[in-house]
């Protein structure tokens, strides 16, 4: 392929990316990175913030992605339990892309902790 082709690729279809359809649905993340992730049903179940304070404060190095599409009310909830342990956070939304945005489902993740550099030894699984 000349180096023509090659930009105009580029330009027209965007920079190619490793695994966007596992990035989407894990908040940024690879799937590898990651330590804990909650569906939208399990971030309701207040249950479950037990189990998010723990794995915040086993691995403080960690960062935590919040689906920016949650309800207000599991939003404030889960910003007070990272900013009360001092943890990095960022609330992701995902809108303005290129497909339409579908209304946020029982099992889309609403909380991910990932590790942003290195794959996850040992996930902890829900």
């Amino acid at each position: 392929m000349t180096d023509i082709e090659e930009y105009l690729k580029q330009n027209v279809f965007g920079k190619p990316q490793l695994k966007p359809d596992e990035k989407r649905k894990f908040l940024g993340n690879f799937q590898e990175r990651v330590a804990l992730a909650l569906t939208v049903a399990q971030v309701r179940n207040l249950n479950n913030l037990v189990v998010v304070e723990r794995v915040i404060k086993q691995y403080p190095q960690y960062h935590l992605f919040i689906n920016g599409r949650l309800s207000s009310t599991y939003r404030v909830q889960l910003m007070t339990l990272a900013v009360n342990n001092n943890y990095q956070f960022t609330i992701i939304e995902q809108a303005h892309m290129r497909s339409d945005t579908k209304p946020l489902a029982e099992n889309d993740m609403g909380l991910v902790i990932a590790d942003d550099r290195h794959s996850i030894d040992r996930p902890v699984l829900i």
